[in-house]
């Protein structure tokens, strides 16, 4: 199906893209008002695939469901933001989108990489040049 008409039948739509040139304000306003007013959009992607005010409007105007959000435009979110008054909204830190298997992996990788460099070995480096720059400790 085409964005349009997924959008206009969805009871949920869930957002898991990674933020490109093709991404950015993919749910823009005028996508988000096909939704269906009983709909619900869920985005753990990034802030900018969804335009976050015209989110708000509509969730002010109850013209969809709900939302569930952990990203923001500001992060982390203000006290002062639109998005703490709404009542049909859940909001997390930016941590809403791993599984518990993926938090398994996370320790295991963070692990893995702690015992790789203190043994010299690099792994899932950005920057491995920076273990060239590596000061021994006496």
């Amino acid at each position: 199906m085409a964005l349009e008409e997924v959008l206009r039948n969805a009871d949920v739509v869930s957002v898991h893209l990674r933020l490109s040139d093709q991404s950015r304000n993919l749910l823009n306003g005028t996508r988000l008002q096909l939704m269906k007013k009983s709909a619900y959009l869920v985005n753990t992607a990034r802030r900018a695939v969804v335009d976050e005010t015209a989110l708000i409007k509509m969730l002010k105007e109850k013209a969809i469901a709900g939302a569930a959000l952990d990203v923001f435009g500001e992060e982390p979110l203000p006290p002062d933001s639109a998005l703490l008054d709404l009542d049909n909204i859940v909001l997390t830190p930016h941590v809403g989108w791993p599984t518990d298997r993926g938090y398994e992996e996370f320790a295991e990788h963070a692990v893995e990489n702690i015992l790789g460099y203190m043994d010299g070995k690099v792994f899932r480096a950005i920057n491995p040049e920076a273990m060239e720059k590596k000061k021994v400790a006496h």
